[in-house]
């Protein structure tokens, strides 16, 4: 009877979605940073190895996850913020080429120092989103995805800790400015049938993203669409946060079952190299920061949340309490958003086909 249910994939499932739960409430008991992310991640990661649950987390549910947060993502595309884009472009485009190259030069170190292969690393360093990232390394032959979804865990967690702290301390002078609060405006936006609109935008600009061979098409397929209607006046409302924490917790159940951590080599080394490449991350997007400063007299917080190598919506969220330029700050991490999903998988794919002794191969969408 026992081996019947282990091998019935509802029973998994459903096994498999308790244990989630479990870990999200901990988390955000604990007031973890990004709860229904990182708990079903860890609670699923240690049921696997400790208790040698058969899990099963469907890649459907995942994807349904992927296309809530790229509609969530897309929404932060506003009139306001392409037009920062437009008027900052030029610039935009050296600070992000900048900001990638260095964390390339640091994945290049970390790589040399710990002994795992350059693009597993160098994967694992590109300041993304954790999601997007992990997706894209998944739909690439070759690459551990324990290390780089490590890598990406330890970015975002110490991101998540420090920036908070850092633009409340003295090295930042917080003034309240005259920004539009366009987070309080569409709160006005009804809900329905303007999501239903949404919805059906998102489905089709994914089966046109696959076509079109996009990487992580569940994600950017939505981006892309709800940013058009967007920017087109036709504004979509915002998501609650129980929605966007369901979209965290179906993502980060499946991350959760793609973690090996037998399979991380040197350990001990990658956990203080990887740390260490944050920090290192976080300080050279601060001393960029001092450069848009200078340039256009904006406050020294609306320019390190504009290159904090973090995700677009993580860093829209801190802009809007501490009353940063919001526009400004969605329109520099989109422009890097959408330079890192049509400019790196390409140069990605460059290096790891010049590599002689690369295994390293992009899967076809299917």
């Amino acid at each position: 009877m026992f081996i019947y249910m282990i091998e019935d994939k509802r029973f998994r499932f459903l096994l498999t979605l308790l244990t989630a739960f479990i870990g999200g409430i901990i988390f955000n008991l604990l007031h973890i940073p990004v709860p229904w992310l990182l708990g079903p991640m860890a609670s699923i990661l240690i049921a696997v190895k400790l208790g040698k649950l058969p899990l099963y987390w469907p890649i459907q549910i995942r994807d349904s996850g992927l296309i809530i947060l790229g509609y969530s993502i897309g929404l932060a595309f506003t009139k306001e913020s392409s037009m920062q884009i437009l008027a900052n472009l030029p610039l935009m485009l050296i600070l992000t080429v900048v900001l990638v190259s260095f964390c390339a030069g640091i994945a290049f170190i970390v790589s040399k120092l710990s002994g795992v292969d350059y693009p597993t690393i160098l994967t694992g360093s590109i300041p993304g989103g954790l999601s997007q990232i992990i997706t894209f390394a998944e739909e690439v032959k070759g690459i551990d995805i324990t290390t780089v979804t490590f890598l990406q865990v330890t970015r975002v967690l110490l991101i998540v800790s420090f920036v908070p702290f850092l633009i409340i301390s003295p090295f930042f002078k917080n003034t309240s400015g005259a920004n539009l609060d366009k987070m309080a405006q569409q709160t006005s936006i009804s809900f329905f049938p303007m999501i239903l609109l949404f919805a059906v935008v998102c489905v089709i600009c994914v089966f046109l993203g696959r076509k079109l061979k996009f990487p992580t098409p569940y994600l950017l397929g939505p981006i892309l669409g709800t940013a058009i209607l967007n920017v087109s006046g036709i504004e979509g409302p915002p998501l609650p946060n129980l929605m966007l924490d369901l979209s965290q917790f179906m993502i980060g159940a499946y991350i959760g079952l793609l973690l090996k951590p037998e399979k991380l080599q040197n350990k001990g080394k990658i956990i203080t190299l990887a740390i260490i490449s944050g920090l290192v991350m976080i300080l050279g997007s601060f001393g960029l920061s001092s450069l848009l400063v200078s340039i256009y007299q904006v406050t020294p917080t609306t320019s390190f949340l504009s290159l904090a190598p973090g995700g677009a919506d993580q860093m829209a969220i801190l802009a809007h309490e501490v009353d940063a330029d919001l526009s400004m700050v969605t329109g520099f991490q989109l422009f890097r958003l959408f330079f890192i999903y049509f400019a790196v998988p390409p140069i990605l794919r460059w290096i790891f086909k010049n590599r002689p002794t690369s295994k390293i191969s992009i899967k076809k969408s299917s």
